[in-house]
């Protein structure tokens, strides 16, 4: 197929037979079938964790088409990817930075085009992990995430990157979006319409402190507590975890 699409391509085909044998030799041992896998582990009263790849809003049913994946990444991939049915679905952890980026084109209404945006993005260290290419930052947007809350069904959220806020003396999180100047309850449907959103901010005071080294929610400053719960009230949706630094051990267990 490949030689027809690109002519001039040439390829020793039984040489990357031979190569790609020794690779089917040292994955074979791995596979399995996997619906039964699955369904034996979860009968037999084990716990299975789920990770889901990409994000929600690059969900090809539920994301801003046709800036999309070619699958569902969102919670329906569980199902649909592992053939397990939804009443075997427990708790959803939606997994969240405190701010929101995106990679290529595609509807972005809390983007900022400007030094907040750039600062966000070189202390996040926001580069595509297969792309290289540079995320585009902005402030969080509650009713994105309202929206994935909703065909997610979040029981409980992880945030993190909290860190990242440390330096900003305001934080903005957008809490509604308006249509033609009117606030609208919905999230808009198509790719188009949701560019052309206008966004409501609420700003909030920041740390400015380091919180790299908090272990626990008490010793978080106000203003940062004040934050996660700000996006728990907006949410409805209870915090768990929160990331404040790039290692395992530098998450916050929400009591």
């Amino acid at each position: 197929m490949y030689q027809r699409m690109f002519p001039a391509l040439e390829v020793d085909v039984k040489q990357e037979l031979e190569k790609y044998k020794v690779f089917a030799e040292r994955v074979r041992p791995l596979v399995i079938e996997t619906v039964s896998f699955l369904h034996n582990a979860l009968n037999s009263g084990n716990s299975v964790l789920v990770e889901g790849a990409n994000a929600a809003m690059l969900d090809i049913d539920f994301g801003t088409y046709p800036y999309v994946t070619s699958s569902n990444c969102s919670i329906g991939g569980v199902c649909t990817g592992l053939g397990l049915p939804p009443s075997m679905i427990g708790d959803v952890v939606g997994v969240v930075k405190a701010y929101t980026t995106r990679v290529g084109d595609g509807p972005f209404p809390t983007e900022l085009s400007d030094e907040t945006g750039d600062k966000l993005q070189a202390i996040g260290q926001e580069i595509g992990v297969t792309t290289k290419r540079k995320r585009r930052c902005g402030w969080l947007d509650i009713p994105l995430l309202k929206y994935t809350a909703m065909v997610n069904g979040y029981t409980r959220l992880c945030i993190t990157k909290l860190d990242i806020l440390d330096s900003f003396k305001e934080i903005k999180v957008c809490f509604a979006y308006k249509k033609n100047g009117s606030k609208i309850s919905y999230f808009p449907s198509s790719a188009e319409e949701l560019g052309k959103v206008e966004v409501e901010y609420m700003t909030m005071p920041g740390w400015e402190e380091s919180i790299e080294n908090v272990r626990e929610y008490s010793d978080l400053p106000k203003n940062a507590k004040a934050y996660i719960e700000f996006i728990e009230e907006l949410l409805q949706v209870p915090v768990k975890w929160i990331g404040v630094g790039k290692g395992r051990e530098s998450i916050i267990t929400v009591e």
